[in-house]
């Protein structure tokens, strides 16, 4: 057989366009990679852990309306919340983790199918124990990477160094509304008014803070010992764009084995792929987690809040 170059076509060249766009969002990855720098330093210094988990996993989290991606015999993580939950089984008090997860079907102004994602945990700590932290991180980031407290947002100035509104859930949903989902959970009714009534009229002009969610959409989250009826869940929204979303960390391995299997029966209900619960996961929950805190925070919104950009499109250079 004869042997010898191989018959390669000639490729054209790519678009100007494209080369242009990436030199563009210079000024804003040099932003993302101070913001960045400023998490890493935030956490160092108050004796955090950085770690480290797989990306490609047999198991992603069970959760109602968050779709993983397929790699080969595994998913691609939704989030790094279960190893990381093992890590604090295991004795790792405080951990944190900056890395990409990636989300089916999303994709938008505001989504994207892979994203990076800071998560960190906290052993003997509650929600509002990260609720300070994450003030904290905020304005320790925007002083570093801003030289200021205060991002804009449609015109509009967010002092992050300002009083942060802590906004009940319920009463939010009775205001704009006309119902208590604590009381009376619909799940349905709940996302599309949440959506539709609720997210359009948070304050604008300060961070504001929705807590204590019903318990139907706890998630791996407490329950609210005072109030079985609300989960110690809180969502933060800067501009009325969602940023992060904390939980006072469940720790009943069997509470949570149930869990799974509810959000499993919902799936199925959806049409929604079924993934088996994560039984290494529940086994270290059997072991004893201590009581923990816990906090997910979109990092690719938040370079874009910071550079004043309206789409992950200005800050995102492959998408």
């Amino acid at each position: 057989m004869a042997t010898g170059a191989p018959n390669r076509k000639k490729l054209a060249p790519p678009p100007a366009g494209g080369l242009r766009r990436l030199k563009a969002l210079g000024p804003a990855l040099a932003l993302k990679s101070a913001l960045l720098a400023a998490i890493r330093g935030f956490f160092h210094l108050r004796d955090y852990l950085e770690v480290e988990t797989p990306v490609a996993v047999a198991t992603p989290a069970l959760e109602l309306h968050i779709d993983a991606v397929r790699a080969g015999n595994k998913f691609l993580r939704t989030s790094p919340e279960l190893h990381m939950k093992r890590l604090l089984c295991a004795g790792y008090g405080r951990i944190f983790q900056v890395g990409p997860c990636f989300r089916a079907g999303e994709r938008g102004n505001l989504h994207n199918p892979e994203f990076t994602m800071l998560e960190w945990y906290r052993a003997k700590a509650d929600y509002m124990d990260i609720l300070d932290e994450t003030r904290e991180l905020l304005i320790d980031c925007a002083q570093k990477c801003l030289g200021r407290t205060w991002i804009e947002k449609n015109g509009v100035k967010i002092n992050i160094a300002d009083n942060w509104q802590i906004l009940p859930v319920s009463g939010l949903f009775e205001k704009h509304a006309g119902w208590d989902p604590a009381r009376d959970y619909d799940e349905n009714r709940f996302e599309t008014d949440l959506v539709a009534l609720v997210e359009p009229r948070l304050p604008r002009d300060v961070p504001a803070v929705m807590k204590d969610y019903p318990a139907g959409a706890a998630a791996l989250a407490r329950l609210k010992k005072t109030d079985p009826r609300l989960a110690e869940r809180w969502e933060l929204y800067l501009g009325g764009i969602e940023i992060a979303n904390a939980f006072s960390e469940l720790t009943d391995a069997s509470e949570q084995r149930k869990r799974f299997e509810d959000c499993a029966r919902r799936r199925a209900a959806r049409g929604a792929e079924i993934y088996e619960p994560d039984r290494e996961f529940l086994a270290a929950l059997e072991t004893g987690m201590p009581d923990s805190a816990g906090i997910a925070l979109g990092i690719d919104r938040l370079a874009m809040l910071f550079a004043g950009a309206d789409s992950l499109d200005q800050v995102l250079p492959f998408r």
